[in-house]
């Protein structure tokens, strides 16, 4: 055989192993999507399925686990101290502000679930997060201090703020993880929050920051509460 049939014949023998080869790579593609395509319905006009209800529950799981870990943090000094501090820059404030709001944001944040990152409490009840609203108008009613609200879950009767004197929006009754706002007249706005632990009309558990035993707005630390549903004012919602 000559010099130049040799290099045909190789040239040939080159190509014919780059088709084969190639031809081997074509049938495994095509062999994975359709396994790919049978895993996938109604192609091509598949969707991702919308969050169920056990999402969302496990979301505010995991909310409650999160702000029940802090149970027990304090201030060093007023509204300072190392989580206090941690809470508040979450929210783009310097320590010595009040972080009642800045706690809730925090956990929210931990949790990584969409939230205003604000300090003022107003800000966590905006348009579409109310979903639930008390009726009572009075400013005795509306609680004109803590002392006075905590004063009164022993000289008044729970029966006399029951649901029954109250206004539940469609949403139902408040849940693990949605939040609560005492209203202050003479503030004139909410000014204090925290979140609610466990509804049980007339009874509401919550876990606030910037609270105390007496449950004022301006405590020193994270407590679980114990308060009246008929001191609350609004319930905003943001985990669905």
């Amino acid at each position: 055989m000559t010099m130049k049939a040799f290099r045909i014949v190789s040239t040939a023998l080159v190509y014919k192993m780059r088709l084969l080869v190639s031809m081997v790579f074509l049938c495994h593609w095509l062999n994975a999507a359709a396994t790919t395509n049978a895993q996938l319905p109604n192609r091509p006009d598949y969707v991702s399925p919308k969050p169920t209800f056990q999402s969302a529950q496990a979301k505010r799981d995991l909310v409650r686990k999160i702000y029940t870990s802090q149970i027990g943090v304090r201030e060093t000094s007023p509204n300072s101290g190392s989580e206090v501090k941690e809470y508040l820059r979450y929210v783009n404030l310097p320590a010595g502000n009040p972080w009642c709001a800045a706690f809730v944001c925090w956990v929210y944040g931990q949790a990584e679930v969409g939230n205003p990152r604000s300090g003022w409490s107003p800000a966590l009840f905006g348009e579409g997060r109310v979903v639930w609203a008390s009726r009572v108008s009075s400013i005795r009613d509306r609680v004109s201090s803590i002392r006075y609200q905590e004063s009164r879950l022993v000289a008044d009767k729970p029966e006399n703020f029951s649901s029954s004197s109250l206004e539940g929006q469609e949403h139902g009754l408040p849940s693990t993880g949605d939040i609560f706002g005492l209203y202050f007249p003479e503030k004139g706005r909410i000014a204090h929050v925290g979140f609610i632990d466990e509804w049980k009309d007339p009874w509401v558990i919550t876990v606030e920051g910037n609270t105390n035993v007496l449950g004022s707005r301006e405590g020193d630390g994270v407590y679980r509460k114990r308060r009246l549903v008929g001191t609350v004012y609004r319930v905003a919602r943001y985990v669905d």
